[in-house]
């Protein structure tokens, strides 16, 4: 590959690399903001889930959900961050989408779609933080 061509190809990795990450978060992002234009409905839904105050759950998802995805967006503590919410998701996915406590049919099959996909979105986010990691130490993969 000639020099010109190695030189210009690295903006548009940058470019990418942060749209992938922007991708990795676009349902962090999007959950606050249908929480915050329907706070009633993020209130019921903490209360669906047997979480109480249901109040201060639906603001602290906010504030968390946004908040790692401002942190992994920018590049400061991106690790932290991605494993923060790789948690996050591993919590929610037990508590809302118990598929094997589902009667077969339909609502079971798409709870058992919606739990593997948050499997995907963890290891997406386990791979953001070694990632990383590995570039804050020096060590490409």
């Amino acid at each position: 590959m000639a020099g010109s061509d190695q030189s210009a190809a690295v903006p548009r990795t940058g470019v990418l690399r942060w749209i992938a990450l922007l991708l990795l978060c676009a349902a962090y992002i999007q959950g606050p903001v249908t929480k915050i234009l329907d706070f009633q409905g993020a209130i019921a839904e903490m209360d669906h889930f047997g979480l109480s105050p249901a109040p201060l759950f639906a603001v602290g998802v906010v504030v968390f959900e946004l908040a790692m995805s401002a942190l992994i967006l920018v590049g400061r503590w991106r690790w932290l961050a991605a494993l923060a919410l790789a948690g996050f998701t591993l919590a929610a996915s037990f508590l809302a989408l118990r598929f094997w406590e589902m009667p077969a049919g339909q609502g079971r099959m798409m709870a058992m779609n919606g739990f593997f996909e948050h499997l995907g979105l963890i290891g997406g986010f386990i791979l953001v933080a070694l990632d990383d990691l590995s570039r804050r130490r020096g060590v490409t993969r």
